[in-house]
């Protein structure tokens, strides 16, 4: 069942503004800036020992700079650099005297980078887990409010089609040789394909989406509008950046200094050997980070599993008062669903008289097609499935394909249903047969209401990918 949008309008920021009144994120830890200025400081001092290496001036321009705006990007860039610093926590990649443990002093500070492995794997498997987990739940909830037939399908296989291509992209990057910033590169880029242009695509009904747009009929203005305007620069997510990115900000720079110093102090470990109050502070940066970005993520879960996407359009309005949380309350929550959200229009209706039967042939040019097909029986005053069987009111069906020598093969097997929805991708050009078969009823005619459609490749075409 689709969620009714009817009398619905999108968040906007202003009411989204409200709803994060009533969320203030906690304050992080006043060491987080503290400690980010001593590491920095130290990292100065291991740059002056000796000229820096290109990767090593790559990271310094980014610790240099702001961090990017917006929050999905940090988050990213958070995971990129939890990652790199795994690595140079890895034994072999450790300084050669550290890996021989050559004094008592270095069998210490190995156990203590240890546990500092083992935190940082911990944190990047939470936020792995949450990134996957928010997608899945954003797109789930677009698709609440997507007509429940084939036309919903569709977009669902081409979002698993389209992830299977994409984490091929990444294989074949990884297996080239290619690098953790290259990877992360590659999985930004995606996310912006996944949002600039597949979803704002969608609610445009252009680009990947274009073949599909006429088979949209009866999805919710509302839902478009969201997925068009939801990362607009001053649209509703930007309330969010203003609230809750500082603090992420801070973390991304806290852990982007972590790494510089790692990595310069490996670089330097023959010249300058690393001293015990050093590691003492790396440990105490590491182990903060790990705590504040593991609680910025449990809070900002919370927020996005609440956070209202569309309102009544007499909320969008509102003005504040002192009745207005419980109001406010009231509408966090999508309207039961209270009907199947389909627009018949496009729908056709026939009846086939006992004895017939009823027969569409869909042409298809190319493979990767699609075949489609929504049908019901009209029942009248039957209400429950096994009535309509009971009194022999069901149809039978299948698919045939027919070449152009005019040999048959049997695509769907022959069954008798009272409704179905269904699709097929194609492996051969050509025509096929939908038949609706009434043939074995000897006086009750069937009325049929049907859609069919055979929709073209949906094929991703590239375009430059704008940061939204």
């Amino acid at each position: 069942m689709a969620s009714s949008a009817e009398g619905l309008v999108p968040i906007t920021r202003a009411f989204l503004a409200r709803y994060y009144d009533t969320c203030p994120l906690p304050p992080l830890s006043e060491d987080v800036s503290r400690l980010t200025a001593e590491l920095r400081e130290l990292s100065d001092g291991l740059a002056r020992e000796s000229p820096l290496t290109s990767g090593e001036e790559l990271l310094v321009h980014e610790v240099d700079h702001q961090p990017a705006h917006k929050i999905d990007e940090n988050l990213w860039k958070n995971r990129e650099n939890i990652e790199e610093i795994l690595v140079l926590l890895e034994e072999s990649h450790r300084p050669r005297l550290l890996q021989e443990k050559a004094i008592p002093e270095y069998v210490d500070i190995a156990a203590t980078l240890g546990e500092l492995e083992v935190k940082l794997r911990s944190t990047l498997k939470t936020l792995e887990a949450f990134q996957q987990t928010n997608a899945d739940n954003v797109f789930n909830t677009v698709m609440t409010y997507m007509p429940q037939d084939f036309r919903g399908s569709l977009i669902r296989q081409q979002r698993e089609r389209s992830e299977r291509n994409r984490q091929a992209e990444v294989d074949a990057l990884v297996n080239s040789g290619g690098s953790i910033h290259d990877r992360y590169a590659l999985l930004w880029q995606q996310q912006m394909e996944r949002w600039r242009r597949q979803l704002a695509q969608l609610g445009s009904a252009s680009g990947v989406y274009k073949t599909l747009v006429k088979y949209l009929v009866g999805v919710p203005q509302v839902l478009l509008d969201f997925i068009r305007q939801i990362n607009d620069d001053q649209g509703p997510m930007e309330e969010q950046r203003q609230r809750y990115g500082p603090s992420l900000y801070s973390l991304t720079k806290m852990v982007l200094n972590i790494r510089l110093f790692l990595l310069l102090t490996w670089g330097r470990f023959e010249e300058k050997k690393i001293q015990m109050d050093q590691i003492s502070l790396m440990q105490h940066a590491v182990d903060l980070y790990t705590h504040e970005f593991e609680k910025f993520i449990k809070f900002i879960s919370k927020v996005y599993a609440n956070s209202p996407f569309f309102i009544r359009a007499e909320d969008a309005g509102a003005t504040e008062s002192r009745h207005f949380l419980p109001h406010f309350i009231s509408c966090l929550h999508f309207p039961p669903s209270l009907n199947v959200f389909l627009n018949y229009d496009d729908y056709k209706e026939t009846i086939i008289p006992p004895g017939k039967t009823h027969e569409i042939t869909l042409t298809v040019e190319s493979i990767n097609s699609y075949i489609a097909w929504d049908f019901s029986l009209i029942q009248g005053t039957l209400s429950h499935v096994t009535m309509a069987y009971l009194h022999g009111q069901d149809i039978g069906f299948h698919v045939e394909y027919v070449n152009p020598s005019g040999d048959v093969t049997l695509i769907l097997p022959y069954r008798r249903y009272v409704s179905d929805q269904g699709n097929f991708c194609t492996i051969l050009a050509g025509s096929y047969k939908l038949k609706w078969d009434n043939s074995y009823s000897t006086f009750s005619k069937k009325s049929l209401r049907y859609k069919v459609d055979a929709v073209p490749p949906v094929v991703d075409t590239p375009h430059p990918i704008d940061e939204p």
